[in-house]
């Protein structure tokens, strides 16, 4: 069985690795079986978005203790694959927040840091590094900067020049990787590596995105696809509803996985 010292160092050996490390983010236990059940699947991400969903929140919204006992049971779920999730903007206090993570097993994180004040959201990854060391757990941290997402209407260059600012100085204060969530076409992602790093920068899968193997000759060391995995199970569930209303059956190629 494997520690969540083992866990950590395998989930930042994935991330340092020439393959770009494919998350496939869940919600439940039952979607992360699934999941965990591919031998393709290194490591488990969750979608915060689509934890809260299914608890009837809107994004962000979902209280810390429903969040965490939810991350508990995906992490007693899955086994020896580390676990890394996503805990929104730390809850409040990100270094208590990934203390009460890593109780649950978590051994990595995406904390974001919604363009507050940069030296607030460096402080901020200096609790979570400390947090894990504390604990004795090799933390890994995906630093999330919603320099694009929350860009408003400013110059694309401005974003991008924000993006690697932050990105270095959350690497500075102890973070394995910058998260910059966006849709990010190859000279943005090229600028976003030279700025930040090889093997440094981690990015979203979504509709108009870059292959992830497009990513990963770019030098990006992580893909994961936020609340798309639940969107396109629910869009699944809709159209089988709507066939079986109109008369239909179920699928004959529907698996049994739970």
């Amino acid at each position: 069985m494997s520690t969540p010292v083992d866990k950590a160092q395998s989930l930042a050996r994935l991330h340092a690795a020439p393959e770009i490390l494919r998350l496939v983010n869940v919600w439940d236990a039952v979607s992360a079986k699934t999941i965990a059940a591919l031998p393709e699947t290194r490591a488990i991400a969750t979608a915060g978005h689509s934890i809260a969903a299914s608890y009837g929140y809107a994004d962000g919204e979902i209280p810390l203790d429903e969040m965490l006992d939810m991350v508990g049971r995906i992490v007693a779920a899955v086994g020896d694959l580390p676990v890394t999730a996503d805990l929104d903007a730390g809850h409040g206090d990100a270094g208590e927040t990934v203390r009460r993570a890593i109780g649950k097993g978590v051994v990595g994180a995406n904390v974001e840091d919604r363009l507050q004040p940069l030296a607030d959201s460096a402080a901020a990854v200096e609790a979570i590094v400390a947090a894990g060391e504390a604990e004795g757990v090799p933390f890994v941290l995906n630093a999330r900067t919603d320099a694009f997402v929350r860009a408003g209407g400013r110059p694309l260059d401005e974003s991008i020049a924000d993006a690697i600012e932050r990105g270095r100085a959350y690497l500075g204060a102890g973070a394995d990787l910058v998260f910059v969530p966006g849709i990010l076409d190859a000279d943005v992602t090229r600028r976003l590596v030279e700025g930040i790093g090889e093997r440094k920068v981690s990015v979203i899968g979504l509709p108009g995105s870059l292959t992830a193997s497009e990513y990963e000759d770019l030098g990006v060391a992580r893909i994961s696809y936020g609340p798309m995995p639940q969107r396109v199970a629910l869009t699944a569930l809709q159209d089988v509803a709507a066939d079986l209303y109109d008369g239909g059956v179920i699928p004959a190629s529907t698996r049994s996985l739970n």
